[in-house]
């Protein structure tokens, strides 16, 4: 591919401001409850708006305006400024606020915000070989991650499974005691207990305030769910028929020791099913886009959490097949087989044994 011109270069900048533009204004009106008030209580002038979610009139207005010009709400009734009435269209409402949805992608604006307080002691991670850790991110990441995430499991992880006889057979067993390694806030685990409600099934965190938001999301799902706060690496020996791992190998500063552990704790004939993501098999220029969305997370989130601990393996978001195929090799276990799972998110499933 030829390399692009300064003005092919600054007009895909430009179009990089405006998204970020768009991201942000997202995560206004996602975490103010503009969205959600516009779905539920129907169309809104900014007086009104602003008095249904109890924010300030005139920032209403200029967020509603900027909407409408970016193209994501509709203007019912035209006017003076504030008696200008503005209308979410379905396809916004499903992006924004459908929970079931697997356009669901609002909350990741989240993610990408929670990285504004972040900055200085990024660029001084940068810098030093520091880190900035999950916590430090705050609740904006934490959430993000679990709502974003959510609908994948909920609409589509049982199926995925029952296509996987060695899994779904072991899952089905009465009484099958299933682990969810890092289970953030507890959506997969959830998602495993209603699935195969014969299962016993765990989750554990290393983050405490993951930990708790996953109580209260299996709490309010009527789901009986243990949830423990603790470093996977601890686990000791045990008798778990199948553990999991999604989306969290990358972020382990010791992704070897924590897999060693989890393969102790499995029983004779155990297995571990890995979901990480779906990045190429060795890095290459002019990557697709899921490529480049997995290093602008790896740049900001997930690599600095990583680092965040020392030692570290400083693995990052781009996890190629080869290197968790060397991570499970040196845990111990003598095979990695990548699942026939398609369709999943960005996604991709691993079967080590």
């Amino acid at each position: 591919m030829a390399a692009p011109t300064s003005d092919e270069l600054a007009e895909r900048l430009f179009g990089s401001l405006l998204g970020t533009i768009d991201v942000l204004a997202v995560y206004l009106g996602d975490r103010l409850g503009w969205y959600q008030s516009l779905v539920d209580d129907g169309p809104a002038s900014a007086p009104e708006l602003a008095r249904r979610t109890g924010t300030h009139s005139r920032y209403a207005r200029e967020w509603l305006e900027q909407q409408a010009v970016t193209g994501y709400l509709t203007v019912e009734r035209d006017g003076e400024p504030d008696t200008r009435v503005f209308a979410i269209p379905a396809a916004t409402a499903e992006v924004m606020t459908d929970r079931a949805s697997l356009n669901h992608l609002a909350p990741f604006a989240r993610m990408f915000a929670a990285t504004g307080p972040t900055l200085p002691h990024l660029l001084d991670a940068y810098r030093t070989g520091g880190g900035v850790s999950w916590e430090q991110l705050g609740a904006d990441a934490r959430e993000s991650q679990a709502d974003g995430n959510r609908p994948w499991y909920d609409t589509r992880l049982a199926t995925a499974l029952a296509g996987v006889p060695r899994v779904h057979e072991a899952l089905s067993r009465p009484g099958a005691a299933v682990l969810d390694v890092g289970a953030g806030g507890g959506w997969s685990t959830i998602a495993l207990a209603e699935a195969y409600p014969g299962a016993r099934v765990s989750g554990v965190d290393i983050d405490l305030a993951s930990v708790e938001l996953a109580r209260t999301n299996a709490a309010a799902a009527g789901v009986a769910v243990d949830f423990h706060h603790g470093d996977a690496a601890g686990l000791g020996p045990g008798s778990y028929d199948v553990a999991f791992a999604f989306e969290c190998v990358h972020d382990m500063p010791a992704p070897v020791e924590v897999l060693a552990a989890v393969r102790r704790s499995l029983a004779p004939g155990g297995c571990l099913v890995v979901m990480d993501e779906a990045v190429a098999e060795a890095f290459a220029p002019d990557g697709d886009e899921v490529e480049r969305l997995m290093y602008g997370f790896s740049l900001l989130i997930c690599l600095p959490d990583g680092l965040s601990t020392s030692p570290s393996a400083g693995t990052g978001t781009v996890m190629r097949p080869s290197v968790l195929r060397d991570y499970a090799t040196a845990a111990g276990f003598t095979d990695v087989q990548v699942l026939p799972i398609e369709e999943f998110g960005f996604w991709r499933f691993y079967l080590l044994t």
